[in-house]
């Protein structure tokens, strides 16, 4: 007979994202930090190959990187309100953590099974930061998918790429709660 955590499914149940826009300080402390880091480190991952990697962004880095999406926005020539929308992801953070794909070259595991890892981490890390009482969310956006950006800015290697940039703050306004998906709709019951 299974012994189940309620807790933890009830967590898992309830749980939601929060805006970034809706987080402010205080922010995590690096010693805060470091069990979420290490939650978000503990996930699916054949092969023991960790294919992802964690950049911590605080304010300073935060700060460069909204100038650094400003300039790469420019220098694309991208509508204004796409570029300012890029720039505000980083202007308004106080604490970030970047989820980089990191390619492992294996025979044994899939480069999709390493990609979906990485998209474990993500999820990991907002769901630790929601458990540890602090407000997190999931983005993503042109600046972070455009390779030169993310090579100048970011410093990645050839052949990585972002998963996503995990937010995480205070929050300071929840919004209502989204529809959820209909189980019905998106679940086959296969019998034989």
């Amino acid at each position: 007979m299974p012994d189940p955590n309620h807790a933890a499914m009830e967590f898992l149940l309830t749980r939601r994202s929060r805006p970034p826009r809706t987080l402010t300080t205080p922010v995590p402390t690096r010693a805060e930090l470091l069990p979420i880091l290490t939650a978000g480190a503990r996930v699916p991952d054949h092969g023991k190959l960790e294919p992802w990697r964690f950049i911590v962004l605080e304010r300073p880095a935060l700060q460069r990187l909204a100038q650094a999406a400003r300039e790469r926005g420019a220098e694309l020539a991208m509508d204004p309100e796409r570029i300012a929308k890029g720039v505000a992801q980083f202007a308004d953070a106080h604490l970030a953590i970047v989820v980089v794909k990191v390619p492992r070259d294996t025979a044994k595991v899939p480069e999709i099974e390493q990609t979906l890892s990485a998209g474990a981490a993500c999820l990991s890390l907002v769901n630790a930061a929601l458990a540890s009482g602090w407000g997190a969310a999931w983005l993503t956006g042109w600046h972070v998918h455009d390779p030169e950006f993310a090579t100048r800015a970011l410093g990645l290697a050839p052949g990585e790429w972002v998963a996503g940039v995990i937010h995480v703050g205070t929050e300071t306004s929840a919004p209502p709660d989204r529809p959820r998906p209909d189980l019905d709709g998106v679940t086959t019951w296969v019998t034989a």
